[in-house]
């Protein structure tokens, strides 16, 4: 297996595209941390999946946006699992509100957990996926093609995806004479539970502007996480894979 001897931290793993994530780096051969801030119970079926796969898995809590916390589940997660050599940061929320009725909260929350908790846990990180680089450490953040378009009533969502896409390129640049690859993958619309709250109409609606004419599935971008952190990757560093169905195009 290609991730074989590999120990990743998956943030906001216990659901969606984190789930996905956490399940093809384990079937891989990875050993996974699952990282959640409150589900724990879906957490844990996460972690016997992956258990089922016959590879270790640890399920721990903690809320990104806090740098405190971020810094615990990253020494938890290389206690666990005895380093670390994958971080794969997903943790995030939306707040979609028009900027004019846009609180103050609404921005501080999206940005500090989504662009903020990407900081946090990455900044806290670095040390063990450095003393691991030989074995081929990854960093793999999860952008958002509103980073790159920019969407009405997602101005927070926007700015704080677009805001990884710059800490990816940044962090790529001071860190890849250290053997350690940093890429981003750019999510369009995909399968998750918030699509499947949506009206018809607006998926109708949304299909339209999609060239594949279908919605992404979560395993559309496990499978291009899986491939950045794994050994055909490993020139690429710095880059955002943008997995749309050629809805940027």
């Amino acid at each position: 297996m290609e991730l074989a001897g590999q120990k990743a931290l998956v943030t906001g793993g216990s659901r969606g595209i984190g789930r996905g994530i956490a399940l093809e780096l384990a079937r891989r051969g990875a050993d996974i941390v699952i990282n959640y801030n409150s589900n724990s119970t879906a957490a844990d079926e996460v972690v016997a999946e992956i258990e089922k796969l016959g590879r270790k898995a640890v399920a721990l809590q903690a809320d990104v946006s806090d740098f405190a916390a971020a810094g615990a589940l990253v020494k938890g997660a290389v206690d666990a699992l005895g380093g670390l050599t994958i971080l794969v940061n997903n943790a995030g929320v939306t707040r979609d509100k028009l900027l004019m009725a846009m609180k103050e909260d609404d921005w501080t929350t999206v940005v500090q957990t989504n662009l903020g908790g990407t900081y946090n846990v990455t900044q806290q990180a670095i040390r063990s996926l450095l003393r691991n680089r030989d074995t081929g450490a990854r960093v793999v953040n999860i952008t958002s093609v509103s980073g790159l378009v920019g969407v009405p009533g997602q101005a927070n969502y926007s700015a704080a995806k677009a805001g990884i896409i710059g800490f990816t390129k940044a962090t790529a640049k001071e860190l890849a004479k250290r053997q350690i690859l940093i890429n981003a993958v750019a999510p369009g619309f995909i399968q998750t539970d918030m699509t499947d709250a949506m009206p018809q109409a607006m998926l109708d609606e949304m299909l339209k502007m999609v060239p594949c004419a279908r919605i992404g599935e979560v395993d559309d971008i496990s499978q291009a996480v899986a491939f950045l952190c794994g050994p055909g990757a490993s020139y690429i560093t710095g880059q955002v894979l943008v997995v749309d169905g050629g809805l940027t195009m």
